[in-house]
């Protein structure tokens, strides 16, 4: 079956958005048929504005972190009929949503169950920090996974329905969640693929907390070790 823009919903997880969601919604929408997004417990007009852009809303009464807003998302689209795939961006700007039909051409090329961006191809416009940061958790991350991920901190991704329980049984709901997501398709012996994006920086204000999500992540990274070691968590080989 060829993925288009009929069997591909997109899935915005969204926190205190009211600026750029109505935009960035109504873009996607241009793209895909079908557009979801998960309100995570804002207090400003974050649902109002998604809602004007003509897509589905679902709000968490609470905030509870942007990977519980991913699981609420993937838990409602993948019961869908006739839905292949979950298409997951950000609702800041940071994602181009022009750029979906590479990773429409990306899953009929590969037929991989998971496609993540990479913005590594093209670092000019990275800074410094950020972009030394980002090499060292994706090389961490790929030897975890048993196989490559350029650019594992990447948010514009896409999972396939086969996948979603998975994704949706994942216990952490932080922003480590989407590294998880990429251990969770390694070990079930799914190929990641690598699609180029481009790299934006806008005046977006990051909510990713530097000390607080650097500690979770040795933890994590120290818990797969220790699954490792123990025989638990042991990669399969990824499939094509």
């Amino acid at each position: 079956m060829p993925i288009d823009r009929t069997n591909v919903a997109a899935l915005i997880p969204s926190y205190f958005e009211e600026k750029r969601i109505r935009e960035v919604a109504a873009r996607v929408r241009a793209q895909l048929d079908t557009v979801l997004v998960v309100d995570d417990g804002s207090t400003d007009g974050t649902g109002t504005e998604a809602r004007a852009a003509g897509v589905e809303v679902i709000r968490h009464a609470v905030n509870q972190g942007k990977g519980a807003a991913i699981k609420t998302g993937l838990r409602e689209l993948s019961g869908r009929a006739g839905l292949e795939y979950v298409l997951i961006l950000d609702g800041d700007g940071q994602h181009l949503p022009e750029e979906i039909p590479r990773f429409l051409e990306a899953a009929n090329r590969s037929h991989a169950p998971m496609l993540v961006g990479t913005r590594m191809t093209d670092t000019r416009r990275m800074p410094f920090v950020r972009r030394m940061t980002n090499r060292f958790m994706s090389w961490q991350i790929s030897r975890v996974c048993g196989q490559e991920v350029p650019d594992s901190q990447c948010g514009f991704r896409m999972v396939h329905r086969d996948l979603a329980p998975a994704m949706v049984a994942i216990a952490t709901t932080k922003f480590d969640y989407e590294t998880e997501m990429l251990v969770v398709a390694s070990r079930r012996g799914g190929r990641i693929a690598a699609v180029p994006i481009s790299t934006i920086y806008g005046d977006e204000v990051s909510k990713i907390h530097p000390v607080r999500d650097t500690v979770r992540f040795y933890e994590m990274m120290a818990r797969f070790k220790r699954e490792a070691a123990l025989g638990t968590g042991a990669s399969q080989k990824p499939s094509s």
